[in-house]
C-alpha cells in the first residue's frame, strides 16, 4: 500500500512496484483516508510519506498498527532530520529511507522491510541503534523485561539477539552464524514470542538492557 500526497510520485512508486513483481492493494494521499482503508486492503508493507495534508505519518503508523498489528511501514520521506527518523521509529516504522534513494535501494528496501528487517538510509541506522541504548537506560514496564522472570532462550537465539542488538541485519546475521536467512528470522521470532515482545525495537532494548550488545 502506497500513501502519498503526490499523484505522480504516488503512481510512479506504484508502477515500480508492479513491475518488480509486487502487488499494490491500495493507494491513498490522505492519512485517515489510508487507516480506513488498510483493514480491507490488508497489505503485508506500507510505504508512508511523513508528511500527508490532513495528519502526520506518525499518527499514520499508530493507526495503522491498531488496526493491523503485524503491518510493516516504510517511511519514504524528502526528511532526514534526526527528530523524524526517530519519531517514526518509535511509532513503529520497521524503516526509513529518503527520496533521494536510487530506484534499486528503494525496491531492496521494500523486501527487506517485508522479510521483516530494518532498513535506514545509510547514516541514519547508527542513529536508530544510539537511540535504542538512551532507551534501553530507563526504566521500562514493557512485558517480558523484568530480570526476575527472564525467559530461557536457546543457545542459538541468544546469540542472534546479541547481533541484533549490535544492529545487523538478518542477512548479515544469516552470514555472520552459517545460517540461512529464514532460520534467523525464525529465530528472530520465536525470541520474540518467548519473550512477549512485538518487534525489533523492543527486542533490541531488551537485548541491551541484559548487556548482550
Amino acid at each position: 500500500m502506497i500513501v502519498d500526497d503526490h499523484p505522480m510520485w504516488r503512481e510512479g512508486v506504484a508502477r515500480d512496484l508492479t513491475e518488480a513483481g509486487h502487488l499494490v492493494v491500495a493507494t491513498s494521499g490522505e492519512g485517515r483516508q489510508a487507516v480506513r482503508v488498510a483493514p480491507a486492503a490488508r497489505p503485508d508493507v506500507v510505504v508512508l510519506d511523513l508528511q500527508l495534508p490532513d495528519i502526520s505519518g506518525v499518527a499514520v503508523i499508530q493507526g495503522l498498527r491498531e488496526a493491523l498489528p503485524d503491518v510493516r511501514v516504510l517511511m519514504l520521506s524528502a526528511s532526514g532530520e534526526q527528530q523524524s527518523v526517530l519519531d517514526a521509529v518509535k511509532a513503529g516504522a520497521t524503516g526509513y529511507l529518503v527520496k533521494s534513494a536510487a530506484p534499486a535501494e528503494f525496491l531492496d528496501a521494500v523486501r527487506r522491510t517485508a522479510a521483516g528487517e530494518p532498513v535506514f538510509t545509510p547514516g541514519l541506522a547508527g542513529l536508530v541503534l544510539g537511540e535504542y541504548r538512551r532507551l534501553a537506560a530507563t526504566p521500562a514496564g514493557d512485558a517480558g523485561s523484568s530480570p526476575g522472570e527472564t525467559p530461557r532462550l536457546t543457545e542459538r537465539e541468544t546469540e542472534v539477539l546479541r547481533l541484533v542488538a549490535k544492529g545487523l541485519s538478518y542477512k548479515q546475521i544469516a552470514q555472520r552464524l552459517g545460517l540461512s536467512h529464514r532460520t534467523v528470522q525464525n529465530h528472530v521470532q520465536n525470541t520474540l514470542g518467548k519473550l512477549q515482545l512485538h518487534n525489533r525495537v523492543e527486542l533490541t532494548r531488551y537485548a541491551i538492557e541484559r548487556g548482550l550488545d
